[in-house]
């Protein structure tokens, strides 16, 4: 299997474990300028109405009462690895599923470049508190 198709088997093998597998997942699309930058364009696209503009959670179209987690400070509640980030995009974040699902928006790929460029901006791994 090549390129975009292995991820999106890994990506389907991935969204159908287990949570506690995703820790254990590791990113396949290397962290390089052109992924973080594609990463960048999708988030623009996809995250900043919610997340905001600069990734501190103060987008103008976040769901009532609802305050986006800021994805540049220390603190993810819902898991700091690179898989935990591939899964919260790729499922969306329950209970209400305040944040949705992105996979029918997003490839495998195109969610694994966001996790990079969300690592370039944000604080890393071993300084998140969960």
């Amino acid at each position: 299997m090549s390129g975009t198709g292995f991820l999106t088997g890994v990506a389907a093998v991935f969204i159908a474990a287990a949570a506690p597998l995703a820790g254990q997942v590791t990113n396949p699309v290397p962290p390089a300028a052109k992924s973080i930058a594609a990463g960048a364009q999708l988030y623009q696209k996809y995250c900043k109405a919610c997340h905001g503009e600069d990734a501190t959670g103060d987008g103008p179209q976040a769901p009532k009462d609802i305050h986006p987690p800021n994805l540049r400070d220390a603190e993810w509640k819902y898991g700091a690895t690179d898989g935990e980030i591939f899964a919260n995009i790729s499922n969306g974040i329950g209970p209400k599923f305040d944040m949705k699902s992105m996979k029918s928006r997003m490839t495998a790929t195109d969610i694994w470049n966001v996790v990079n460029y969300l690592r370039s901006i944000g604080p890393v791994n071993d300084q998140i508190t969960r």
